[in-house]
């Protein structure tokens, strides 16, 4: 089980200083959608060049042109890339195939698809290489989690990787970690905490023993 640290409301600069104080207790750092929307590519790629030894992914949540922009994450140094469950199968596939070349991996953010049972079924049969369930910040507000999406899509998915991501704390860990994702992804769980350091630790530990 992996651990990944997003990054949404933060510039280049904290990023990067983030990423100093916790890097030790995580496996992959996420270049957010926000940070993307406001630093371009260019956030993935000085990340990447500070911290070589982490897997850097770009949440670029793809819906279209989906071979040209993992294309461009690839060159910009990201590991892996994400792109919606609610694309196009073309899309999906071409975004599988184009990683494949460039020797990446691409993780399908289920954020919004209405039947997660059949999607993750079929997303699955493309060779993806995460299937992620996502509750969104504008669900989170109105007390919505993931938890129950993670067994959903555990029960169908054979190939991907699974993952978890949403409004993820120190206390709601023990209960993502019963249900087995491969990946999971916080977020202001630890970039939110005052010991950012400390709760990154605890998180790394119930993970790895997970």
């Amino acid at each position: 089980m992996e651990l990944q640290l997003a990054l949404d409301l933060v510039n280049i600069p904290q990023a990067i200083e983030l990423v100093k104080e916790v890097e030790e207790h995580i496996d992959i750092v996420e270049i957010g959608t926000p940070v993307v929307i406001n630093e371009g590519l260019r956030a993935v790629k000085e990340m990447k060049e500070a911290f070589p030894s982490l897997k850097v992914l770009a949440d670029l949540k793809i819906m279209d042109a989906a071979g040209y922009e993992v294309m461009k994450a690839s060159e910009a140094g990201a590991d892996i890339i994400t792109i919606l469950g609610a694309a196009e199968d073309m899309s999906i596939k071409g975004a599988v195939e184009e990683a494949k070349k460039q020797g990446k991996k691409i993780l399908v953010d289920m954020i919004a698809v209405k039947d997660l049972e059949t999607r993750a079924q079929e997303v699955d049969a493309f060779g993806v290489d995460y299937i992620c369930v996502h509750t969104g910040y504008d669900l989170q507000a109105v007390g919505k989690n993931s938890f129950e999406d993670l067994q959903t899509i555990k029960r169908v998915v054979k190939n991907a990787k699974t993952a978890v991501a949403g409004g993820i704390k120190l206390e709601t860990l023990p209960e993502v970690i019963k249900a087995q994702p491969d990946l999971v992804i916080v977020g202001g769980g630890i970039t939110g905490q005052a010991d950012i350091k400390g709760a990154a630790a605890q998180m790394q530990k119930l993970v790895k023993q997970g």
